[in-house]
């Protein structure tokens, strides 16, 4: 990649799982996600995806952005699993009860640090309460340093058929440096396990850490391309460490230079590429026959924050636990991030909102233009205004269209631009966000701070 435009593009940008970024919410109450929840029982994406946060992880990586929090003693454990059964009640009775279940997600923090037994009762809770589409999506972020063999079997009757494998990388010495336990089984063992049980699986990778280099992280995604899942995430390193201040341990270990990391990302992409897999936005890697590879070809992928989905397993997000954060039509609500706060706010029978934002008409229009372009690496303004029942040039005017920003871009070799479309160039994907940001009319005059796309 052109030293230049790294230079150039390589600046503070919103990753854009959501629009407006998380760090735009404003103080948020029950009275107000109830409302959200009643208009998203009318929205025309009317499928229910759910979310459960658990916080809790048995050691924290120092590169950690997620809310986690060190295991607590087991009965404050199963005190937040009480809390979290009864937040599950208080909401579904909001929700239509004839809508369909398409998307349940665990994430943390670390969901596998639970006895396996404990997400067996959620997904029992979950799936009592709805009905579901056909073959709806149950997924969980994995941490295979503390799973035995017995452990996995059992997270396949417990349910779930999406598992996400955090490798991060299959080299030891840079998971020592991170503070990340390696897989306790054989990765051979762990794919063979959910094989047999017909499971999907996912191996999620991060580049950007200290010790790795081009040549050594792409020998972890030479191995997971011979392994052969179904979808290979190559996730780039978020240093914030103004946020995370455990992330200031990995500055002092060395991080690589952005030059260096590109090179991981281009090199994996190459090598993923020869393999067969196919680019689906930012990070993924999916085979041919993935349903997102179809998806992408039809230009109906989605993203949430839980990632990439369908059209088909696509839903409102209505998240449980700490921190969560529901996305529905209208509206984001974020639980409480004090777990003491979350049980004794539930045990009153409240919902544990604490922060949320509101979309204006506007936000809601300029929500679906960057999440075409962050899933499909294009923009048509005509498919838009069919959508959305409104003018291309509405559209336009709704977010910050500016044909001279565009053109300086086109002439960087990021994009084309024509008056129907704007759509990414190969060499110019790894710097989505920053066209997205410039359509984003937040970012005109914003103090706020984000990480770097490289």
């Amino acid at each position: 990649m052109d030293k230049e435009l790294i230079e150039k593009y390589n600046v503070s940008v919103p990753r854009y799982t959501s629009y407006p970024p998380a760090n735009y919410f404003t103080t948020f109450d029950q009275e107000m996600y109830l409302e959200a929840i009643a208009e998203s029982n009318r929205a025309r994406q009317n499928n229910i995806s759910f979310y459960i946060h658990m916080p809790f992880c048995r050691q924290l990586c120092h590169y950690c952005g997620c809310n986690s929090y060190p295991m607590q003693r087991d009965e404050q454990v199963k005190t937040y699993i009480e809390a979290l059964h009864h937040e599950i009640d208080l909401v579904a009775t909001h929700i239509d009860s004839h809508r369909k279940i398409s998307q349940i997600h665990y994430g943390g923090g670390s969901p596998t640090a639970m006895p396996v037994k404990v997400l067996h009762e959620l997904n029992d809770h979950l799936l009592s309460l709805f009905p579901t589409i056909d073959k709806p999506e149950i997924a969980i972020e994995c941490h295979p340093g503390y799973l035995s063999h017995r452990d996995w079997e059992g997270l396949v009757k417990a349910g779930f058929n999406r598992f996400s494998l955090g490798i991060q990388d299959f080299d030891e010495t840079v998971l020592k440096v991170v503070n990340r336990v390696p897989a306790m089984l054989p990765i051979e063992e762990i794919m063979a396990i959910l094989r047999e049980a017909g499971a999907n699986i996912n191996m999620d990778f991060l580049f950007g850490l200290p010790r790795q280099t081009p040549d050594s992280f792409n020998q972890s995604i030479e191995r997971a391309a011979a392994l052969r899942p179904d979808r290979v995430t190559t996730f780039s390193y978020g240093h914030c460490p103004w946020i995370f201040k455990r992330q200031l341990i990995l500055e002092k270990a060395g991080l690589p230079t952005p030059e260096d990391k590109a090179l991981m990302f281009q090199n994996a992409k190459q090598t993923l590429h020869e393999a067969g897999y196919v680019s689906v936005g930012l990070d993924h890697f999916v085979l041919p026959g993935d349903e997102l590879a179809t998806a992408l070809t039809a230009h109906q992928l989605h993203r949430n924050f839980q990632g990439y989905c369908t059209r088909r397993t696509t839903g409102q997000v209505y998240a449980f636990g700490v921190t969560g954060i529901s996305q529905l039509d209208t509206a984001y609500a974020q639980n409480t991030k004090s777990i003491e706060e979350y049980v004794s706010t539930i045990a009153q029978g409240r919902l544990p909102v604490s922060r949320g934002y509101r979309l204006s008409h506007q936000e809601r229009v300029v929500r679906e233009v960057i999440e075409m372009l962050m899933c499909n690496y294009r923009i048509d303004w005509n498919v838009l205004a069919a959508e959305l029942k409104m003018n291309a040039e509405e559209i336009k005017q709704a977010v910050r269209y500016d044909e001279a920003i565009l053109a300086d871009m086109q002439a960087d070799g990021v994009l084309h631009y024509t008056a129907d479309s704007i759509v990414m160039t190969g060499e110019g994907n790894p710097f989505v966000r920053n066209v997205a940001a410039a359509l984003d009319p937040l970012m005109s005059h914003t103090t706020k701070k984000f990480s770097k796309p490289i």
